[in-house]
């Protein structure tokens, strides 16, 4: 798949105000300080697309892109981190739901990328979204960021020890990829995998349905 462009569309403060089309979306999310607007920016080949902060927690609206390639075009979503214990608990709840109804209301949703840092330890906020999104039906995939910033070694270690823990909950185990926004490793596979599932899927209502479902 090659991107012919890329651009901002709009920033919407919960899935109801979110754009009535019929794009299919591929939306990212994890922890605060992941690295989801760096690898956007990768994938994009743009720089500046999603912006990128050493601030955690700073993505508080879905932001939504139209990606255009030489057959297609859909539409990336950057969702707020989850996990960013330094928010109230009222600014938490509210991301927590905004997020929440997003995921489960988004007819549009195509596939959800959840991002994994690969230099830490498996964290147990990480295993508990998984399997939340798992347990709702939720396509999704896991994504591996900063496989530049540790070894070999450890990178594999911490990637068979979350598959061995994911085992014990999952029959079976959701595709993941490894990825660096500095050296740009993972871009071809995942772009391949959203080309090979976009012919797959077809959204036949808007969010207007979404928010009946709601109701």
């Amino acid at each position: 798949m090659q991107i012919k462009t890329a651009e901002f569309l709009t920033s919407s403060p919960d899935v109801r105000k979110c754009p009535q089309t019929n794009a299919l979306e591929y939306a990212f999310i994890g922890r605060s300080n992941v690295g989801k607007s760096s690898l956007i920016n990768m994938l994009t080949g743009r720089r500046a697309l999603a912006k990128t902060s050493s601030l955690p927690g700073k993505t508080l609206l879905i932001n939504h892109f139209v990606v255009n390639t030489t057959t297609k075009s859909f539409q990336i979503v950057d969702l707020p981190g989850y996990g960013y214990a330094k928010r109230s608990k009222k600014e938490q709840e509210k991301l927590r739901k905004m997020i929440a109804d997003y995921i489960l209301l988004r007819q549009q949703l195509t596939c959800l990328f959840i991002l994994i840092d690969i230099r830490l330890e498996m964290q147990k906020i990480d295993l508990e979204f998984i399997n939340w999104a798992g347990e709702h039906g939720v396509p999704l995939v896991i994504v591996f960021t900063k496989a530049d910033k540790v070894g070999v070694m450890k990178r594999q270690a911490n990637i068979s020890q979350w598959m061995k823990k994911l085992s014990e909950y999952w029959e079976q185990l959701p595709p993941h990829f490894v990825t660096s926004a500095e050296t740009s490793q993972g871009r071809d596979e995942l772009l391949q995998y959203i080309d090979s599932i976009n012919p797959s899927v077809s959204v036949e209502t808007s969010v207007d349905n979404a928010e009946a479902n709601e109701d």
